[in-house]
């Protein structure tokens, strides 16, 4: 080695080892700095894991418990997902009892509904006996009863027509539970309607002592959508009871606006459009507990047997039922001893689906008589001369003179005052009956009309004066606290005033009636676009009394009506230039023409919806065919108050055998066919009476097989309910023989429901009258089908 020093390429070499080992010294330092750091990462890392280790740990205890809690927690909730199954398959199960239930509760209902109808059915029967035969003892046409007897049928009559309004109250509470009560909605005059149940129940009230006030909120809208029918059974349940339950004080109707903090949440109504009808009474009034019971069927507040009042309970229980079909809703207020009040809530009616038609089959030919209101019996022998001083006792041949039937004497006189200064003499009636009789003896030159009449309504009168041909051409003209003018004008009134009357209105209403009387010859317009149906119309009416004008075009007929008198007017619909229709609005919007009685004389057939707008404007609608010539002569001598004595014979006898009622009964066969014999025996009697022949049929099969033996058979009277063949099926059979297809048929039946008129039209029946059979009302009938 020492050599090596020695020379110069050795300490090179020896440089440069050391150099080498230098650089690999600090290399292995480096190394072991780098080792030293990884050490440190490596035992850092270790940590991590150790702590990550025990983290992990303690999470798998922590999952481990959860499971366990999950596991506790599954099988809870297996547990209650059997309970659930459990309980839903008894659920299950109640509803399929439900259901069941409901079933028989709904075929329930049916058979009670079908046993109300029938029990009807087997009331009405014996009951139709009762009514006719003691109405026919009554009359007492032989002579041959005393007074007490008569007295006796009258008792029972009135006896057989009470308990008669009791069925036909049971008979309406299953119409309203079975949701079968029908609704004819159209639009109602509020006030007419309030002024209506006022005249009507007034003198009741007065009878008792009671006052009786109408209050009327002039802010009201004129008329509402609702059932009038409806709407009125209602208020005069409420009315009934208020003079029923009232000793002393008085009852007040009031129509008003509903307060605006009024609960209407039972029905829905809207405070704002509500109007509130409320009859308040002085009366006893009801206990706070008794006031829900009250509207329960067959409850009363005093329920016992030795109650004070009578009735059935159902009157209260119908309202609320009908109420809520209307939509609306009623409230009672009482306290005993301080009297009650109870208030109808009631909107325009919200239709929700169609509302049934009337089916266009059932017609009839009979005017359109307005409802007749219930009236209060007064006596018919109420003396006048104290209250009214007319001209009766000194009536002259010459005299000018009017009939006033009117019941209120304060009005009649101040009539009397106003004739007086016109120089007519005075007839006054009190009652219709009274009236009718002084029409046909003293012939009067024109008579003004009251509707609300003690007795029987002015409609009645009205009606029987029109069919009378000594009394048909007086000039008639009404007044009345009811406005029903267009009604009136039909019937062939000359106006119609409402009360309160003023004196204007009474002075034109007598400058009318002078204008009549005074004029011998009428002016007749027809319209008419065929010359040759002109020429037969002419020749129709004459020309001895009449002047008639005939055109072929709607204007130049508008024309004429404004440069010229008319007293009235033929049309009709289908002109030359212009429609009927349009001409009616014309005529309409002119008020000086507008008051014309116009007959529609048209072979066009017309819709429903036509015939409505048409009996807006005109008096009368004939429909050209066979007969019409002979309604149309009968129309005309009716508005132009022609005088039957003074027309040609062969016109007389055209009227006498349209009004000749009992004329047309006689040598009639009538088929009866009925198994009840009591009914058969009542019937017969009326039947017979009037010139009719009657042949019996005790069931369906029975009837078919007197027909066949009789076929110039006039009219057929057909029960319904009868053993072996009913009538729907007999009829259905009799529909299909080609010779019977035109036969007048009447079903008759006691059990009326909802439908059976639909049902029995749909057999065959032109016509449909329910049991127990009013005579008149059968008579009617028989009148309109007869003459067809």
């Amino acid at each position: 080695i020492a050599i090596s020093f020695n020379s110069a390429e050795s300490r090179y070499r020896l440089q440069e080892l050391l150099e080498k080992t230098q650089q690999q010294a600090e290399e292995l330092q480096s190394q072991q700095e780098e080792l030293r750091q990884t050490n440190e990462e490596l035992e850092e890392q270790a940590k991590y894991l150790r702590e990550s280790e025990a983290k992990l740990q303690a999470q798998q205890e922590e999952l481990q418990q959860t499971n366990e809690e999950l596991e506790e927690k599954t099988k809870i909730l297996e547990e209650q997902k059997d309970s659930i199954r459990k309980k839903n398959e008894e659920l299950e199960k109640a509803r399929m009892l439900l259901e069941e239930r409901a079933k028989e509760l709904e075929i329930t209902s049916k058979y009670k509904s079908e046993f109300l109808a029938n029990m009807s059915h087997e009331l009405r029967t014996p009951l139709n006996s009762l009514l006719i035969l003691s109405k026919i003892l009554r009359q007492n046409k032989d002579g041959n009863l005393t007074e007490k007897q008569i007295e006796f049928a009258k008792t029972i009559h009135s006896a057989g027509t009470e308990l008669l309004n009791i069925i036909n109250e049971i008979l309406d509470l299953a119409k309203v539970e079975s949701g079968k009560i029908e609704i004819n909605i159209e639009e109602v005059n509020l006030k007419e309607c309030a002024q209506e149940l006022e005249k009507n129940y007034h003198h009741l009230a007065e009878d008792k002592g009671l006052s009786f006030e109408l209050k009327y909120d002039e802010r009201l809208p004129k008329t509402i959508r609702t059932d009038e029918q409806r709407l009125k059974q209602i208020i005069k349940n409420f009315i009934s009871n208020a003079i029923k339950f009232t000793n002393k004080g008085g009852v007040i109707l009031s129509f008003s606006k509903v307060n605006s903090n009024a609960n209407l949440s039972t029905s829905g109504l809207d405070p704002e459009k509500a109007i509130a009808i409320s009859v308040i009474d002085t009366g006893k009034g009801i206990a706070k507990e008794k006031q829900k019971i009250i509207f329960e069927a067959f409850q009363q507040e005093d329920g016992t047997t030795s109650r004070k009042f009578g009735g059935t309970g159902l009157g209260l229980s119908i309202a609320k039922e009908m109420a809520r079909k209307l939509g609306g809703e009623i409230q009672v207020e009482s306290e005993l001893g301080k009297g009650s009040t109870f208030t109808l809530y009631i909107s325009d009616y919200e239709d929700n689906g169609v509302l049934e038609e009337t089916d266009a089959r059932f017609e009839t030919t009979t005017k359109n008589v307005p409802p007749r209101p219930i009236q209060v019996t007064r006596s018919e022998s109420e003396p006048i001369e104290h209250q009214v001083k007319d001209d009766l006792a000194n009536i002259e041949k010459n005299d000018r003179k009017i009939l006033i039937i009117e019941d209120d004497w304060k009005f009649a006189n101040i009539l009397i005052d106003v004739a007086h200064e016109r120089n007519f003499k005075c007839i006054v009636a009190q009652i219709g009956k009274t009236g009718l009789k002084y029409a046909e003896e003293h012939l009067p030159d024109a008579i003004i009309l009251d509707i609300g009449l003690p007795d029987i309504d002015g409609w009645i009168v009205m009606e029987q004066l029109k069919d009378n041909p000594k009394t048909r051409h007086i000039p008639v003209h009404f007044m009345s606290a009811s406005d029903k003018s267009m009604e009136a004008l039909r019937m062939g009134a000359i106006g119609f005033l409402t009360k309160p009357v003023s004196m204007e209105g009474l002075e034109e209403a007598f400058n009318k009636i002078e204008e009549i009387i005074s004029k011998t010859i009428k002016n007749l317009l027809v319209v008419e676009d065929d010359e040759a149906q002109c020429q037969s119309i002419v020749e129709l009416i004459g020309n001895n009394d009449v002047q008639t004008t005939t055109v072929h075009s709607g204007k130049e007929a508008f024309e004429l009506l404004k440069t010229n008198k008319f007293d009235c007017m033929i049309l009709d619909l289908g002109l030359e230039d212009i429609s009927g229709f349009d001409l009616l609005q014309m005529i309409e919007s002119e008020e000086m023409i507008n008051h014309i009685p116009i007959i529609i004389y048209t072979g066009k057939e017309i819709s429903r919806q036509e015939e409505a707008k048409l009996k807006r404007h005109a008096e009368s609608i004939i429909i050209k065919g066979v007969r019409s010539p002979d309604r149309l002569f009968d129309e005309v001598t009716l508005f132009l108050h022609r005088v039957e004595r003074n027309l040609p014979e062969e016109k007389q006898k055209i009227l006498r055998m349209i009004h000749d009622k009992e004329h047309l009964f006689q040598g009639k066969k009538i088929l009866l066919v009925d198994d009840d014999m009591r009914n058969v025996f009542a019937l017969t009697n009326i039947l017979e009476d009037k010139g009719m022949k009657v042949l019996i049929g005790k069931n369906g099969q029975e009837g078919l097989d007197v027909l066949e033996e009789n076929p110039d058979v006039d009219l057929i009277l057909m029960d319904i309910m009868m053993p072996e063949m009913d009538g729907y099926t007999a009829m259905r059979k009799i529909r299909k023989m080609k010779k019977f297809n035109m036969l007048p048929i009447i079903a008759l039946t006691a059990k009326a429901m909802k439908g059976d008129r639909t049902k029995c039209i749909e057999a065959g029946a032109n016509d449909y009258l329910p049991k127990p059979v009013d005579p008149d009302k059968l008579l009617s009938l028989l009148r309109v089908w007869l003459y067809r």
